[in-house]
């Protein structure tokens, strides 16, 4: 199963963003605001940005803790459930990280 971690994106979306992924089979975790699960997200095979909704400082954490790990990176200035479903259609094929 194939893990995606969404950074930014609308807090009224959380759960469409969760169910769009479950689709593709994928496990996903969705940072709205910065908490102190940002700053740990483990390692996935994708992370997700909506760089539009989100700050400066989550951007940086995010980016840096990616880079560190090796983790692809998706950015999206727009949160919607066509973004989000272009990128999945992109990097996950089956329940595998085409990245």
């Amino acid at each position: 199963m194939v893990s995606v971690v969404i950074v930014g994106g609308n807090e009224r979306m959380i759960r469409r963003y969760e169910e769009l992924c479950k689709s593709y089979a994928c496990k996903v975790k969705v940072y709205i605001e910065i908490d102190k699960g940002i700053q740990n997200f483990g390692s996935p095979d994708l992370l997700v940005l909506f760089t539009s909704t989100m700050s400066h400082k989550m951007l940086t954490q995010a980016t840096g803790q990616a880079k560190r790990r090796r983790i692809p990176i998706a950015r999206s200035h727009t949160s919607s459930m066509t973004a989000l479903k272009n990128i999945l259609d992109t990097h996950i094929s089956g329940g595998v990280c085409r990245v």
